[in-house]
């Protein structure tokens, strides 16, 4: 009995899909930040709390979001160019 209280109580992983499906609700939204309840209604699927909370947590260690009092913000930029002139401080 109390093994299947334990297996209850197992941390499961967010398929790929939900954490696409989170960033891009993060991206396109339409003010710079958002907050956990404005994404939560944004998202096109329920995403279960624990879930959205590790997903946050690794958009925000991989450097994709940056989370602060009033909100989620995304920082994460594919600029090429604009990512060589923050680190080599000219264009390659």
């Amino acid at each position: 009995m109390a093994e299947a209280l334990n297996s209850d109580k197992i941390k499961r992983s967010p398929t790929l899909n939900t954490i696409i499906m989170v960033e891009d609700a993060i991206q396109n939204s339409p003010n710079s930040v958002i907050t956990i309840p404005e994404l939560k209604k944004a998202l096109p699927r329920q995403v279960n709390h624990n879930t959205l909370m590790t997903i946050l947590e690794y958009l925000e260690k991989s450097n994709k979001i940056a989370v602060g009092l009033r909100g989620i913000t995304w920082i994460h930029n594919t600029n090429h160019n604009l990512r060589n002139v923050a680190i080599y401080g000219r264009e390659l």
